[in-house]
């Protein structure tokens, strides 16, 4: 992304980490889901990536706009993701795609409450 478009710089460090930690979630899910022997253990994990690569996307949508909302929205993130990173860790032994989505998670999660402060 070109940093110059932002409208807030202060918001690049969350931006990055909310639309990275989105990838990783879909990725993860998207594993989970081929993964036919461990399909039916991974339901929750699935939905709860999905979840939060929505709310990264979202909250990152409105970091760039300078909504008047971040804060809120970076708060309900922080939440879904350390969700997130607690279901995908269940896996993490399973799966290393699941114990690095649950790392990413924590990560995005730690840059959202930054910026509530």
């Amino acid at each position: 992304m070109n940093t110059s478009i932002l409208k807030n710089q202060q918001y690049q460090t969350c931006v990055d980490a909310c639309n990275n930690c989105a990838e990783c979630c879909e990725a993860c899910c998207t594993e989970c889901m081929s993964n036919t022997e461990m399909a039916g253990m991974m339901g929750r994990c699935m939905m709860m990536c999905r979840d939060c690569a929505d709310m990264c996307r979202m909250t990152s949508m409105m970091m760039a706009r300078g909504s008047e909302y971040v804060k809120q929205m970076c708060n309900m993130c922080a939440d879904m993701c350390e969700a997130c990173a607690m279901e995908c860790e269940k896996m993490g032994g399973k799966m290393e795609i699941c114990k690095q989505c649950a790392d990413m998670c924590r990560m995005c999660a730690q840059e959202c409450r930054n910026m509530i402060r």
